[in-house]
């Protein structure tokens, strides 16, 4: 017997999720022949309209999963909890975003909330644990209580519980190397406060590849965002930089209006390179050579180790490293003689 709604509603949804009324009705009915991402557009068109789903089609929580995250100006980072929430309702997980601001609402607050709401697991995005001078306990804490953690980006020592991570080091390796090949030889640092491990890596990485190229190390660490990478590309051109590998896509951001301040080109008298590929960073002026960080991929491996520790599967605890890609684009050029 057919459950399909009223051939009102049956339009309201067609036009939502845009497909034809057939199809609503063959995913309604939970019939064979539609494609999974058009049976979860009629679904979140059902969403989106209000109307209930069918009782067949409605997914069983699994529970709970907190996500904690940084402050949300890095596009990087709605990208990291965009993949992560969509990948956890796959698993019929609901995610809980918690999102640190300045002053607001603490990772060990957030924590405690998510605890007294009995989560079943806590993702982590470059949260305490990738600072080092945090005490790290909390974690250790965590995984006592039983409570299955996952990390990303910094990882911590001893810690047992996954981590999963971009490379760093290869990262800063593979700016100085394209840097490199273009000509220049004046190549400077940019990137946040050094006691943070991510941020070490890249420093290792860095200071490997100039070593490699027999070239004097120019660094200067400032704080994250758009004016921390402007006040130290301001100070790096000073001393004679001609090319700049930045810690974040904003740092690099900063740079190049560091050398436009100084009337400097953008990449014909600085070459600049940021790191994450974060979105509509292929069209800013110039467009930004970049290395990118394989957001989905780590975002899927820390749901995956996640949901197989809440479900009792081995999971190794151990540091997943992913590879930086390489984007060439407008902001780096060859060294102007």
């Amino acid at each position: 017997m057919s459950t399909e709604p009223p051939r009102a509603r049956l339009a309201d949804i067609a036009r939502q999720a845009e497909v034809s009324e057939a199809t609503v009705s063959r995913v309604l009915n939970n019939r064979a022949g539609v494609s999974a991402d058009t049976r979860q557009a009629v679904l979140t068109a059902l969403d989106v309209l209000g109307y209930e789903r069918p009782e067949r089609l409605r997914k069983r929580s699994a529970g709970l999963v907190g996500l904690v995250t940084p402050e949300l100006e890095n596009p990087i980072f709605p990208l990291f909890a965009q993949i992560i929430e969509s990948a956890l309702a796959q698993h019929g997980f609901t995610p809980v975003l918690c999102t640190q601001t300045p002053g607001g609402v603490t990772e060990d607050e957030y924590v405690e909330m998510l605890l007294d709401r009995s989560v079943a697991g806590i993702i982590f995005i470059s949260g305490l644990h990738a600072d080092t001078t945090a005490d790290h306990d909390r974690y250790r804490k965590l995984i006592d209580r039983p409570l299955p953690i996952v990390m990303i980006t910094g990882h911590v020592a001893g810690l047992d519980a996954p981590c999963i991570s971009c490379d760093d080091r290869l990262a800063s390796q593979t700016a100085v190397d394209h840097l490199a090949s273009l000509g220049h030889t004046r190549i400077g640092l940019i990137s946040g406060p050094d006691r943070f491990s991510p941020v070490q890596r890249k420093l290792t990485g860095y200071r490997t590849a100039m070593q490699r190229h027999g070239l004097d190390e120019m660094v200067e660490l400032s704080l994250f965002g758009v004016e921390g990478g402007a006040a130290a590309a301001d100070r790096l051109i000073a001393r004679g930089a001609t090319g700049l590998v930045c810690g974040s896509d904003l740092m690099a951001l900063g740079a190049i209006r560091a050398a436009r301040a100084r009337g400097l080109s953008v990449p014909k008298d600085v070459s600049v390179v940021g790191y994450d590929d974060s979105l509509l960073i292929a069209f800013t002026d110039p467009p930004l050579t970049t290395l990118r960080q394989p957001v989905r991929a780590m975002s899927n491996a820390a749901v995956r180790a996640l949901v197989d520790t809440i479900n009792g599967q081995p999971t190794p605890h151990s540091e997943f490293l992913f590879n930086p890609e390489l984007v060439v684009r407008g902001s780096t050029g060859i060294v102007a003689r």
